[in-house]
């Protein structure tokens, strides 16, 4: 059974609704919401996104997905099983629920990661660049993110989903992302209790320290608030958006390979072989001589403060 990528009728609403949305704040009292050179550079990089990621992403279902699960889910008798011992799912619609569900799970912990992990926070640290949190951002994504994705969806074919399935399921919670990127948006009542919303994701993308990595979620809020990451969004808090390690840039290139140059320099600081792993590995913000503090430590001072 052959599926579309949702993201293929997608990419000309995102465009559309961020023309709506800019033009909507520039004849509104929201003149300062897009600033035309964050916006070009967005624009930049979320078109090399797309081109890059539309040829990773037929990688990974027709290579990657698509062999793993052909090997852990032979044809026996003419009948797919898992390896484990039961028959691999079909396309049933309750099967679809449980796919997206585990997407959403995966999603949560591929995002953390991209927040935990320095090198892969190289790659993502593109999408929270911008000081300037709107459509336009949304589509700001980093051109590295996507070679090592998939393998941290790879599981769900092994286990037996069927690869279009994956896929599509990976398109739908994009389409859901790009949307929850509005300030425009107010608190959503009941709806909060269980999916992530416009408000949780300004959250998200602040650089406020008691916000940062915060939120993590992709459609559902549960995994944040199961796993200590959920952080409620506070009125009485001017948001402020962007990271505490700026690329000072509009240039596409600078904002998509900064966090690797200061990765480089970084390792030089100490001899120590296990100080230049935790410089590339560790969390970001972490130093061998506390000269840099990660997100916890800076969290843990201001509690520190209060108490």
């Amino acid at each position: 059974m052959n599926f579309t990528n949702p993201l293929v009728y997608g990419v000309p609403c995102f465009l559309a609704l961020i023309l709506l949305e800019l033009t909507y704040s520039k004849t509104h009292n929201y003149k300062n919401l897009y600033h035309w050179k964050d916006l070009k550079a967005s624009l930049i990089m979320g078109v090399g996104s797309a081109i890059i990621a539309a040829l990773i992403k037929t990688i990974s279902a027709i290579v990657i997905f698509t062999y793993a699960f052909e090997i852990f889910n032979p044809e026996i008798n003419g009948i797919r099983t898992n390896i484990m011992g039961w028959e691999s799912f079909g396309y049933a619609w309750y099967v679809w629920l449980l796919c997206q569900l585990l997407d959403d799970f995966t999603y949560y912990w591929f995002h953390r990661q991209n927040h935990m992990v320095r090198f892969f926070w190289a790659a993502h640290i593109v999408h929270h660049s911008s000081d300037d949190f709107n459509l336009g951002t949304a589509v700001r994504n980093g051109w590295f993110t996507v070679l090592y994705k998939p393998f941290f969806y790879i599981w769900l074919p092994i286990i037996g989903f069927q690869p279009e399935m994956v896929i599509v399921c990976l398109g739908i919670e994009a389409l859901w992302q790009f949307q929850l990127h509005s300030v425009y948006i107010p608190k959503m009542g009941i709806i909060e209790k269980i999916f992530n919303t416009h408000t949780m994701h300004q959250v998200h993308h602040a650089k406020n320290v008691e916000y940062l990595d915060k939120n993590h979620g992709g459609f559902l809020n549960i995994f944040d608030k199961i796993f200590g990451t959920w952080k409620k969004f506070d009125e009485d808090i001017k948001i402020e958006f962007g990271v505490t390690t700026a690329p000072n840039s509009y240039n596409p290139w600078v904002i998509l390979t900064h966090e690797y140059k200061d990765i480089w320099h970084d390792t030089k600081k100490s001899k120590n072989w296990v100080h230049k792993f935790m410089y590339v590995f560790g969390p970001p913000g972490w130093s061998h001589n506390a000269a840099t503090l990660t997100v916890k430590q800076m969290q843990f001072e201001i509690k520190e403060q209060e108490a």
